[in-house]
């Protein structure tokens, strides 16, 4: 929506519209994602891991990420792998 309102100009286009354009929700504009900061080390340490133990999924690698000390649930570090293209080999 940042783009639309850039190059339409913010008087020019409302949210309400630029949303409806776009096909998001309007709530998605009001807050920036807020990223924790150890995800760039939970990271690299899911990374490392999913390439020492080929066969693990997201789960078992929450446990052993758990036990190095990580504060993380499985659905994080679910979405995490998702979203960087780690995967079981």
């Amino acid at each position: 929506m940042v783009h639309v309102r850039r190059v339409f100009g913010a008087a020019t286009v409302s949210e309400r519209r630029a949303c409806r354009v776009l096909g998001q929700p309007r709530s998605t504009q009001r807050r920036a994602r807020q990223v924790p900061p150890d995800e760039a080390a939970l990271v690299r340490r899911m990374t490392e891991l999913a390439s020492q133990y080929g066969r693990y999924g997201y789960r078992r690698i929450t446990i052993l990420l758990r036990q190095e000390g990580f504060l993380v649930n499985h659905k994080r570090v679910e979405r995490l792998m998702r979203l960087h293209g780690i995967q079981a080999k």
